[in-house]
C-alpha cells in the first residue's frame, strides 16, 4: 500500500469517527431539547420533576405515589405525547426531504413537491364537510395524500422511465388540481367547518395524544429504518442514472421504492398534524452542509435536526402568546429567509 493510499484510508477513518461523534451529539441535543420543552408552558415544571415523572412510568426506581398528580397530568398526559409527536413528525419530514433531494438531485426539492400536502388538505376538508362518509379526518387525509403522489407518479411515468423534471411537473399539476378541490370544499363548508379547515391547514400539535403516538411513531420508525438501510443506494442514485446502472443498480426501481417510503412518511405526518412547511427543505440541506452528502450519515442526522427544529418551533408556538400559535406559521416565518439563502447559494450547492 502506497503512502497516498494509507493517507486516504486514515482520512476516511477520521471523517467517519467525526460524523459518528456528530450523530451522538445530535442525539444528546434531541433528548435535552425534549426535556427542556416539557419544562416550558403555562405551568412551568422543573427538569428534575420531568425526569422523575417519566421515570415513574418507565422504570421501577420511582413510584407513581411519589409523583404529584398535577405533574403527572401535565407531563405524562399532555406534554410528553406532544413532544414525541414533534420528534416523530420532524424526523419523518426531514428524512423524506433528504430522500427526495437525493432522488431528484436537487437541494431545493421538499416532501410536498408531488402534491402530498394538497392531497392531504383535500382529504381532511372532505372529512370535515362530509363527516358521515368518512371514518376519520386523519384517515381521509392520509388516503388522499398517498393518492395525490400516486397520481403524480403515474402521470409522469412513460416508456418504463420517470424523468425527474417530468415528475416534478406532474406534481405541480396534481397539486393544482387538489388545491382547486380544497377551494370547492371551502366554498361548500359552513362557517365553523371552514374555520376548522383553515386551522388544520396551518398545522399544529394541539390535540396530540398517546393514540397518535402509537400510530405515527411505529410507522415513521419503519419508514426511517427502511430508507436508512438504503442510504448507500441513495448515494449511488444521487450520482445519476447512468452511473447507477454502470454500478449494477436499477435506478428506477430504487427511486420508486425510496419515493414510496418518503411519501408514506410524509402522508402519515401530514394526516396527523396538518401541513407543516419547510422542515423537509431546510433540515436536510443544513445537515448536508455539516456532514456532507453521504446519506448513511445524512439521513439520521437530518431526522434529529428535524426533531430538534420542530421541538423548538412548537415550544415557541406554545409560549409566545397566551393563545397558541399554529406551528406551521412559525416554520414558515423561519423558512422564507432560509429559502432566500438557498436560492442565493444554489450555484455552490452540491449533492455529490
Amino acid at each position: 500500500m502506497t503512502p497516498r493510499q494509507t493517507s486516504e484510508l486514515t482520512s476516511a477513518g477520521s471523517s467517519g469517527r467525526r460524523k459518528r461523534a456528530v450523530l451522538v451529539l445530535l442525539l444528546a441535543l434531541t433528548s435535552s431539547s425534549a426535556v427542556a420543552a416539557m419544562t416550558c408552558g403555562a405551568y412551568n415544571v422543573a427538569a428534575r420533576d420531568v425526569i422523575r415523572t417519566v421515570g415513574a412510568h418507565l422504570t421501577p426506581f420511582v413510584s407513581l405515589a411519589e409523583i404529584s398528580k398535577l405533574h403527572d397530568t401535565i407531563i405524562w398526559n399532555i406534554r410528553l405525547p406532544r413532544i414525541l409527536m414533534t420528534v416523530s413528525v420532524g424526523a419523518c419530514l426531514a428524512t423524506a426531504g433528504a430522500v427526495f433531494q437525493g432522488c431528484f438531485r436537487n437541494p431545493l426539492v421538499e416532501p410536498y413537491i408531488l402534491g402530498a400536502s394538497q392531497g392531504a388538505a383535500f382529504g381532511a376538508a372532505l372529512g370535515m364537510v362530509f363527516p358521515q362518509f368518512f371514518l376519520s379526518i386523519q384517515l381521509s387525509a392520509f388516503v388522499f395524500s398517498v393518492t395525490a403522489v400516486t397520481a403524480a407518479y403515474s402521470l409522469a411515468r412513460g416508456q418504463g422511465q420517470t424523468p425527474a423534471v417530468t415528475l416534478i411537473l406532474a406534481g405541480v399539476i396534481i397539486a393544482s388540481v387538489f388545491s382547486g378541490l380544497v377551494s370547492i370544499m371551502k366554498y361548500l363548508a359552513s362557517d365553523s367547518v371552514l374555520r376548522g379547515i383553515v386551522f388544520w391547514m396551518m398545522g399544529g400539535f394541539y390535540y396530540s395524544t398517546w393514540e397518535d403516538v402509537a400510530l405515527i411513531g411505529p410507522l415513521g420508525l419503519v419508514c426511517f429504518l427502511a430508507m436508512w438501510t438504503m442510504g448507500w443506494k441513495l448515494n449511488i442514485i444521487s450520482m445519476g442514472d447512468e452511473e447507477a446502472r454502470s454500478l449494477g443498480i436499477n435506478p428506477e426501481r430504487y427511486k420508486l421504492l425510496l419515493i414510496a417510503l418518503a411519501t408514506l412518511a410524509t402522508a402519515v405526518s401530514v394526516s396527523a398534524v396538518g401541513i407543516i412547511a419547510w422542515v423537509g427543505l431546510m433540515m436536510p440541506h443544513a445537515t448536508r452542509l455539516l456532514l456532507g452528502p453521504d446519506n448513511r450519515y445524512l439521513l439520521p442526522a437530518a431526522a434529529m435536526f428535524g426533531s430538534i427544529y420542530l421541538i423548538l418551533c412548537d415550544t415557541l408556538a406554545r409560549n409566545l402568546t397566551s393563545s397558541e400559535i399554529p406551528v406551521g406559521i412559525i416554520t414558515s416565518l423561519a423558512g422564507a429567509p432560509y429559502l432566500f439563502y438557498l436560492l442565493r447559494t444554489r450555484g455552490r450547492t452540491r449533492l455529490d
